[in-house]
């Protein structure tokens, strides 16, 4: 039988991290509501999907925030990166459907 006290923390924790994951994917679609509309401008205007020079721009600048955060900047790399790749095969969508690049 776990302590009352420590049942206690323990669902106050749970309770906090339920809330900053609903925070999260609230900002995830908000991120990606403002990624589609680069996705349509870009089509519209026969950009290219991908912006390599951007992406590693905004890779390096979230390593910098993760290491001031005290968060693992290879993990924000990576969760970042996985970002990335899902807004480029959007973008590449949103570029078909307009009959552009892919």
């Amino acid at each position: 039988m776990i302590d009352p006290e420590i049942r206690e923390q323990l669902l106050s924790y749970r309770q906090s991290i339920d809330n900053i994951d609903a925070a999260l994917v609230h900002m995830l679609a908000e991120r990606f509501r403002c990624t589609q509309a680069v996705g349509h401008l870009k089509a519209k205007h026969s950009l290219p999907p991908a912006d390599p020079a951007r992406e590693e721009y905004q890779i390096e600048r979230l390593r910098r925030l993760a290491r001031d955060a005290h968060l693992d900047p290879d993990f924000a790399e990576k969760f970042l990166s996985f970002i990335i790749k899902e807004v480029i095969r959007h973008h590449e969508a949103i570029a078909a459907e307009h009959g552009g690049q892919s």
